[in-house]
């Protein structure tokens, strides 16, 4: 059988493809015909140019390839920055780093690949490194936040004296020391911590980069994810109005919103992973209640040793119990097991525990010559205690 851990991971796999098989038949739904449509147009200006400039159809589709490949150095039919200046430089290793990665900007030479790799290696393994200190120590603060909140609402309750010191041994008192957070309060604060920076970024990259305020949302929240399509990119227009407070701003506003998103996608990962944890759990029920329901049919007319079975719910805790083969089926002659005993009798683990300590101390040796001398039988199980006790008295007698 699978453990819980191989189960949880199979279950988040096949929840992970529907996921996605759901959110393809979503954006196809969406994105297809705007796609056909845009072809259509496109077709249909080629074919117009072509007649209006006496050209052919491969001549002009080689110029278009000649172009796109020229487009990949960084060349665009309107004028921008240099890329590969110190500031487009810096601005491309922060998205290497950041593990964005928009593809405006890529290597073109052979070195400048190597370099990357090696570059990628050692600055994506440092940037994930810091983004789980960072997250470690936000959780921190809110943790401190959340939990002075809930000691002045105890202390408003009259729970919690007002100079902190503990109270009357009160349960809220005591439980105050290992007191943490909800996850669900932690990620409605990242969430909000997020949303009011992307909105504020947006704000700014509105009139300064000339797109809509929603464009300017969605590149937050691809720029953000780390997800980085590359289609909307900051900062690369050959001149702005306060460059350089507007590439630091920029480049805050990344930072920023990278900490928060990515802190955010952790705490949703527990969320996630709880409800797995869940799912599984009600399976494993509805499992066992099933097998339960067709042994306890099995078992309907079988008469157990010790005490008449009488009819009771059944649940997990009574599925160690109930958990036996060949009860239904177990002859007069059979052994009983120690398991069927314990459960047809009721005998208490505490009781046998203390006759298994005495045991190991060797205390029913020395009683061993009176057992046999007053008529009394070792037996086994609960018998084996009465004897003992009756032992015990006559011994003393």
């Amino acid at each position: 059988r699978l453990n819980a851990d191989n189960a949880r991971f199979l279950l988040l796999a096949v929840l992970i493809v529907l996921y996605m098989l759901c959110g393809a038949a979503v954006f196809s739904a969406i994105e297809l015909p705007t796609e056909r449509e845009a072809k259509e147009r496109w077709e249909e200006r080629l074919e117009n140019f072509t007649r209006r400039h006496n050209l052919s159809r491969a001549e002009l589709r080689h110029f278009l390839r000649e172009y796109e490949e020229a487009s990949v150095a960084g060349i665009r039919v309107d004028d921008i920055r240099p890329r590969w200046d110190f500031t487009g430089a810096f601005y491309f290793v922060g998205t290497v780093v950041s593990t964005i990665g928009f593809g405006m900007t890529t290597p073109a030479t052979v070195g400048g690949k190597i370099f990357l790799i090696f570059y990628g290696l050692i600055g994506c393994a440092g940037t994930i490194l810091f983004f789980n200190l960072f997250l470690e120590r936000l959780i921190t603060v809110i943790a401190y936040v959340m939990k002075s909140c809930h000691e002045r609402q105890l202390r408003r309750k009259g729970v919690l004296p007002h100079n902190g010191r503990r109270g009357s041994g009160t349960s809220e008192v005591d439980s105050l020391a290992g007191w943490k957070p909800s996850v669900y309060y932690v990620m409605l604060i990242l969430c909000v911590a997020s949303l009011i920076i992307s909105c504020c970024a947006s704000a700014m990259y509105t009139p300064i980069e000339g797109w809509s305020y929603f464009d300017s949302l969605y590149f937050c929240f691809v720029a953000f994810s780390t997800i980085g399509f590359g289609d909307l990119v900051s900062s690369q227009n050959i001149r702005y109005e306060s460059q350089g407070l507007y590439r630091f701003g920029n480049f805050v506003f990344i930072l920023m919103g990278v900490c928060c998103i990515y802190s955010l996608f952790n705490v949703i990962s527990i969320v996630i992973k709880q409800s797995i944890n869940w799912i599984l759990k009600k399976l494993a029920c509805k499992c066992c209640h099933r097998c339960q329901r067709r042994l306890f049919r099995s078992r309907r007319n079988v008469v157990m040793p010790g005490n008449v079975r009488s009819q009771r719910n059944i649940s997990i805790e009574t599925d160690a119990v109930n958990e036996s083969d060949t009860d239904g089926r177990r002859l007069s002659g059979e052994m009983i097991s120690m398991k069927d005993f314990l459960a047809s009798n009721k005998v208490s683990l505490a009781i046998m525990q203390k006759q298994l300590s005495e045991t190991a101390n060797a205390y029913p040796r020395q009683m061993s010559c009176n057992l046999k001398q007053n008529g009394f039988s070792g037996g086994v199980g609960a018998l084996a205690i009465m004897n003992n006790r009756l032992a015990e008295t006559s011994v003393d007698r």
